[in-house]
């Protein structure tokens, strides 16, 4: 089963780009901005890093007796660091746009 909707979704998305290929759509926009920059990864490793520094302060509250509450609020908070952090890294090395 898995295989078959392997199968359907690659033989789509091969259907859909011989289709816009053939209309004279640019080849190259089929490629993913990922593949082009680190940014995904550094917004994916910030972001496992503020879950795990939340998880681990988490422990500790915990065993100080704050209770189990504080494990789904520090994750969350720690992991939103990350993502607000990984965003600000990218504004600063993105240049500008020009205005046109």
């Amino acid at each position: 089963m898995i295989f078959g909707i392997v199968y359907v979704v690659v033989t789509a998305r091969n259907r859909e780009r011989m289709a816009m290929i053939e209309k004279g759509a640019d080849p190259k926009f089929f490629e993913s901005h990922k593949t082009r920059s680190g940014k995904g990864i550094l917004k994916w490793g910030l972001l496992l890093v503020g879950v795990g520094l939340g998880l681990f302060l988490a422990q500790l509250l915990f065993e100080a007796g704050m209770g189990k509450a504080a494990y789904p609020a520090l994750i969350c908070i720690f992991g939103g660091a990350g993502l607000l952090l990984a965003y600000r890294i990218e504004q600063k090395s993105t240049p500008p746009k020009e205005m046109e």
